[in-house]
């Protein structure tokens, strides 16, 4: 049997009807950028995630950038985030002249808010946490550090849209989320997408830098970005997102079998219990963990690793390398099998079968 790491047509076949209309109507209308389509995509996000304001963006990435500018932040000041995670996240902290203050995970792989509170300084303007899996910290906790000491609080939440902390979804916890839509996430476009929800003030600010600095066609308030939505990919998004629920249930059902199958083999994910873990990937531990991967694509199971190489031990951020041995720990064990949706029980078996076999 052979199961890749993720499958995307399959996912495609389910919704191909929506899908096939979305792309349909932007070349039948010639709706590309900006416009009604745009605001539309806004007042869905903002009706699902609850959220104050939100402005759309091209990517995870941008969102980033321009929720740090949305918060001033720039050269001399600092923002706490962590390095066990995609490069975006310190890398726009970078690309908008701030110092990344890197600050460890716990074992939920979640940031370490005890270390975080005790790294900030009188540079510090805000704290970047990444919802890493599909689960976030305790955000009331983290809030309520952010409000004690004057800070902005950011979160990324590229891995974790539709979860929900405590009955409020992603996207309504912070003063600024920064969503991604590329196509492996919770909810995915056909390529890059994004977009940022939060406070209206932080939010119209985004919006500007999303567009040029400007709200006008040629008045530039600001230095900007292109860093608009294509129109075809937020329509894809909206036409995708009635789907959500059931496969962030069908995701979670799996995870469980997992669990239960893979205890005592494999150090499995643990759960907070203030929401149920949408499962970006699921994510196991094993000291030998290579020779376990390439023993299981062997017996055709495609495995991934997120991330092999956290960010302050890579030369780009080499100024601000610090020790985070948890992150350095998990870094060098952690390994991802498939946990997609569309993965039948059979598969699902196999999967658990192999990997007790392996380890």
């Amino acid at each position: 049997m052979k199961i890749p790491f993720t499958d995307l047509q399959s996912q495609y076949q389910e919704c191909k009807t929506e899908i096939d209309a979305a792309i349909e109507h932007c070349l039948h209308t010639n709706s590309f950028i900006t416009g009604k389509d745009t605001t539309l995509f806004e007042q869905d996000m903002i009706a699902y995630t609850g959220a104050e304001a939100c402005t759309a963006c091209g990517s995870g990435t941008t969102a980033l950038q321009i929720s740090l500018k949305a918060c001033g932040i720039g050269p001399g000041d600092e923002v706490i985030t962590v390095s066990h995670t995609f490069v975006s996240t310190p890398e726009a902290v970078c690309t908008v002249g701030a110092t990344p203050v890197f600050c460890d995970v716990d074992e939920y792989s979640i940031i370490d808010i005890a270390q975080a509170e005790s790294l900030i300084t009188e540079r510090t303007r805000a704290i970047l946490w990444v919802d890493l899996y599909g689960q976030t910290p305790d955000v009331d906790a983290i809030v309520a550090l952010c409000k004690k000491y004057g800070l902005y609080s950011i979160a990324d939440a590229a891995q974790s849209f539709g979860y929900q902390y405590k009955g409020r979804r992603v996207g309504s916890l912070a003063d600024l989320t920064c969503i991604s839509f590329n196509p492996v996430k919770n909810l995915g476009a056909i390529g890059d997408a994004g977009c940022v929800t939060g406070r209206k003030d932080l939010v119209d600010l985004a919006r500007y830098y999303s567009n040029h600095g400007r709200d006008t066609k040629y008045v530039y308030e600001y230095l900007g970005y292109n860093a608009r939505i294509d129109n075809i990919q937020a329509r894809v998004v909206q036409a995708k997102l009635p789907y959500l629920q059931g496969w962030l249930d069908r995701k979670y059902e799996i995870a469980q079998y997992y669990h239960k199958e893979l205890a005592g083999y494999y150090i499995t994910p643990i759960e907070h219990d203030w929401g149920q873990h949408s499962y970006y990937v699921y994510v196991v531990e094993h000291v030998d963990r290579d020779r376990v991967r390439t023993a299981l694509l062997e017996q055709g199971i495609q495995t991934n690793i997120h991330y092999a190489n956290p960010a302050h031990s890579t030369p780009a951020f080499a100024p601000w390398h610090r020790s985070l041995p948890v992150t350095e720990r998990k870094s060098a064990n952690i390994f991802s099998i498939p946990v997609y949706p569309h993965l039948t029980d059979q598969q699902v078996e196999y999967i658990a079968e192999k990997c007790k076999d392996v380890a």
